[in-house]
Order: C-alpha cells, then structure tokens, then sequence
C-alpha cells in the first residue's frame, strides 16, 4: 500500500498564533478525511479573519486539542526551534505472530506534514505595533493558502483511501505527532514506522 506524503509550506508563526493555527489545520484535514456521519459545525476563527469546519465529534476534539496542549508546551521550552506536527491515517491489519497469538500491523495510506518556524519577536518588534500587524496580515494570508491547498489535496487524491468499514465519524484510525513526542526523535521514528508499513510514499506539493 501507498502512502501519500502531503507536505504543506512551512508557517513563520508567534508562539501566541500557534494554537488557533493548528486549530485550523487540523480540524480541516479531519473533517474532509472523517467520511463517516458527521456534524459539521462552522467555527469562526479566534484570531484570523476566516472559517473552518469542524466534524462535531467530541473525541476528534479532545485529541485536537490535547495534541496542541503539548505542542504549545513544547514551543516554551524550545523558543526558536521548528515545530512539526504529523496527521497519520492508516489502517489495522492482524498478522500471525506465534501460534498463539496475532500481531497488530498499522498500513499507513496518508500523512499530512505540517511545519512552523516559530518567531521569537524582538524587544524593537513588540514595541512596533506596524510590523506586528504585518506580521500577522502576511500568516493569515499564508494560512488561508494552506487551507486552499488542503482542500485540493482531498478532492483531487482519493484513490489510495481504503474501503469504509466503519460507521463511526472518523472512519479509519489515525494519530497526531509531533515535535512534543520524544523531542527530535520523533520524526525520524514516524518515518521508520511509516517506511515499514508501506510502500515508498508518493510526495505531492
């Protein structure tokens, strides 16, 4: 099975944009991968001047938000250093392990990379109220660029999507990374599990 790799453009972001950034993001690529019976629910953004939408399932929610908690935490304990955040769907596979017993396998069909090069403003920038608000025109403008090209990615790459065995809202298991997860390790782990359980993915700008 395929893997395909979307890899979205690198966001400069404050360290206070960072939530309502993932917020958006994420609940987006959820919401056109759930493909089960949801709820969708349009959210004003807290702090940019654009809508997303969300599936209206509560355990996507918390998981969301949980993943950003972390991320957050991260962020404060790392200033200036690029955080990721990786969405992974994929599916369950049951081989034999002993004769006994069965060994869980997860076949990974898509992962959505997100990178952000976190700002640390100076003390000349905090006092300039022009080149904060700059700042923050240019991210809105990229944002909403990022969440065009989401949308083009879903409708146009649906092939490698396996069969819906399910009828929960998020038909398929998934799982949010990140930077927070063992530090540095992670991505290079992420690969490796992805790299073992698929084919060599197919990356799309």
């Amino acid at each position: 099975m395929n893997c395909e790799v979307h890899e979205l453009p690198v966001l400069p972001v404050e360290n206070y944009q960072i939530r309502e950034v993932l917020r958006c993001l994420l609940h987006t690529i959820m919401f056109n991968r759930a493909l089960g019976p949801v709820r969708p629910r349009e959210v004003d953004s807290e702090l940019f001047d654009l809508a997303y939408v969300q599936c209206g399932d509560a355990n996507v929610d918390r998981k969301i938000e949980e993943k950003i908690d972390s991320l957050c935490a991260w962020v404060e304990k790392h200033p200036g250093k690029r955080a990721t955040v990786l969405l992974s769907f994929y599916e369950k596979r049951y081989k034999q392990a002993l004769w006994f017993s069965k060994q869980e396998e997860r076949l990974y069909w898509e992962q959505w990379r997100m990178h952000f090069d976190v700002i640390q403003p100076s003390a000349l920038d905090r006092h300039s109220e022009s080149t904060r608000v700059q700042r923050h025109a240019a991210l809105e403008e990229a944002l909403q660029g990022a969440l065009l090209n989401v949308l083009r990615l879903v409708n146009e790459k649906k092939d490698h999507i396996p069969p819906v065995v399910s009828s929960d809202v998020v038909c398929f298991p998934y799982e949010i990374t990140g930077s927070s997860d063992n530090d540095s390790h992670f991505g290079l782990d992420m690969f490796k599990r992805v790299m073992m359980h698929t084919s060599p993915p197919t990356m799309l700008n």
